[in-house]
């Protein structure tokens, strides 16, 4: 928006443990150092896991929207746990060592429309959409 003026959003999210203090959080991507894959990530979670036994934590997503110089912002959080060992092939990321509350997978065994009815990121969206289907409806 500062270079260009014009309407535009971006988002993060990231993994927030309570046992490592909110870590990784907004360096969910680079937990491993810079230059490491998902894997990595992961591996390196697990490993400062080993000894904890409150394995909360929750995914978290900001969408920053600028509209017309306006900033809006929109949080999805999904509530859940660390498991013990991977579980699961789909999704990315941290996907196959995190288990949605009230679920008996990980995200990694859900399917991508599951996974979207309940995570972080498609609450988010859904605020966003709820925001701009308001806003054009004010406008028309």
């Amino acid at each position: 928006f500062q270079k260009t003026g014009l309407s535009c959003f971006a988002d993060d999210t990231g993994l927030e443990v309570d046992a490592l203090n909110g870590a990784p959080g907004v360096h969910s991507a680079r937990f491993a150092g810079e230059g490491h894959d998902f894997q990595a990530n992961m591996d390196k979670l697990l490993l400062e896991m080993k000894d904890h036994s409150n394995r909360n934590a929750r995914f978290r997503t900001v969408i920053c929207l600028i509209l017309d110089g306006e900033k809006s912002y929109f949080e999805g959080i999904a509530e859940g746990e660390i498991l013990y060992d991977p579980k699961g092939k789909e999704g990315f990321g941290y996907d196959p060592v995190f288990q949605p509350k009230n679920y008996s997978i990980s995200f990694a065994e859900m399917s991508a429309n599951e996974k979207n009815e309940i995570s972080h990121r498609g609450k988010a969206v859904k605020k966003l959409q709820q925001f701009l289907h308001k806003r054009t409806k004010k406008n028309n």
